[in-house]
């Protein structure tokens, strides 16, 4: 029951992740009147996204760290690491990527740097989120 909750886990993860980048994002900034629009839809889904993400990885550490338990995920130290990284790219993509954002916008600081390292950590959380789904749903799969 627990290595499928795990997974479970880090579907919705990598789903939320997958879904709100690649699809919703985008269609925003198609479809909404001005990319200032857009950009204040985003930062709030993002935002929301963030704590999504802390609150699976919180989760996750709790399963993989049963150290007599091990139906779980036998190489669930490796994973674990997967899911600090992940969280810790989320968090820092909340509380320091995005507050340079906005000042960016307001100050006319280096919005594009700022945005383009925002992307580059958010598409490192979903590569974390990826690979640990990967690892993790072959131990179900039997």
């Amino acid at each position: 029951m627990k290595p499928r909750f795990v997974v479970l886990l880090s579907a919705l993860w990598w789903g939320s992740l997958s879904g709100l980048g690649f699809i919703v994002v985008p269609l925003l900034f198609t479809h909404l009147g001005s990319p200032a629009e857009a950009g204040a839809m985003a930062a709030k889904l993002f935002t929301a996204q963030t704590w999504l993400s802390v609150v699976c990885a919180m989760l996750l550490l709790m399963l993989l760290n049963k150290r007599d338990d091990v139906e779980v995920v036998p190489e669930s130290r490796n994973a674990m690491a997967w899911v600090v990284a992940g969280m810790l790219l989320a968090l820092l993509v909340e509380f320091g990527v995005a507050a340079q954002i906005v000042s960016a916008r307001s100050t006319g600081g280096n919005l594009r740097l700022w945005h383009g390292l925002g992307s580059a950590m958010y598409f490192g959380q979903w590569l974390c989120a990826s690979w640990l789904l990967w690892r993790l749903s072959r131990f179900t799969a039997r």
